[in-house]
């Protein structure tokens, strides 16, 4: 087995121009996606299926999951890795959100959402309410949907954070995006490691959700042992559930690949997870924190 915390037996996957043949997925199709991508724009939601540019989308939408993004389209923090639209949003909310999304929910059949959202911190509560609001109207039209909800750190307030938990999600979920060392070089200035930390900390240890669960981007210039680390910080706050996919540059405005992750060195990092105590460590090129986020639940 190859021994990750010795950098020097790990083979480089070195960088290319093109995508690696393990990172070409078909693109999304089929009458039940059509479907699915219609009533979205209908309805006027935003997915980060659609926002994200996600290659899993045609396998998420026809497995019944999605991932619904409220609040906008605009995010207020500009973090170097992320496709979504930054901006002000001028304290605007759509208060009529958390029922259009609730019936999505229900007409579309929907088994496990993720709920997540911009930042919002032109918002006093960072938008915790609408958060709130809308899992609790997604359990009264379809008791039987598991809601997982991926939120921002709402600038640290951790009353805010009560808010959503109090609506008792199944999951509350939020990304450290990358280790210690890299965050101010991938995330929003107003995003640190240790805020990210207390809010995954905060969230076990109400007991308000079943689990809580967290996520890395990897080819940004991690080393072995630093993800290791990362492992380590999350358990120890008491994550459940943590995730590992390839970071793909968005476009040419936002931080460059470093380094193309193979599929074995995926797997040796899931092992590894599994070994530190994770109920479920989900782990592969192609994995996005919400990628099969229900079955990572069961």
């Amino acid at each position: 087995m190859i021994d990750l915390t010795n950098p020097a037996t790990l083979p480089a996957e070195p960088l290319r121009s093109s995508k690696p043949p393990w990172l070409k997925v078909r693109l999304a199709s089929g009458e039940r996606y059509e479907y699915l991508k219609r009533r979205v724009s209908e309805l006027s939601l935003n997915t980060v299926c659609q926002e994200a540019r996600c290659p899993n989308i045609g396998e998420c939408w026809g497995s019944g999951t999605a991932t619904i993004m409220i609040l906008g389209d605009t995010c207020t923090r500009a973090c170097r890795f992320c496709a979504v639209k930054t901006g002000s949003a001028r304290g605007e909310v759509d208060w009529s959100e958390p029922l259009r999304v609730a019936e999505a929910v229900a007409e579309t059949g929907w088994k496990y959402l993720v709920l997540t959202a911009v930042d919002r911190d032109d918002l006093s509560d960072g938008g915790a309410l609408i958060f709130a609001k809308t899992v609790e109207m997604i359990h009264k039209l379809s008791p039987q949907a598991k809601v997982e909800c991926l939120t921002g750190d709402f600038a640290g307030d951790l009353s805010a954070l009560d808010v959503v938990l109090r609506a008792r999600p199944e999951v509350l979920a939020h990304n450290l995006e990358t280790v210690p060392r890299l965050q101010s070089h991938v995330r929003d200035k107003r995003a640190n490691f240790a805020q990210s930390l207390s809010i995954l900390q905060h969230a076990k240890a109400s007991g308000l959700v079943t689990y809580t669960k967290t996520s890395l981007m990897l080819g940004l210039g991690e080393r072995d042992e630093e993800i290791i680390e990362t492992m380590e910080a999350a358990r120890s706050v008491g994550v459940d559930i943590f995730t590992m996919g390839q970071y793909l540059q968005p476009s040419a405005q936002h931080l460059p690949v470093e380094a193309f992750i193979t599929p074995e060195k995926f797997e040796e990092l899931r092992l590894i997870g599994r070994s530190k105590g994770f109920r479920q460590v989900v782990s592969s090129p192609l994995s996005r924190s919400s990628y099969h986020a229900e079955q990572a639940f069961h």
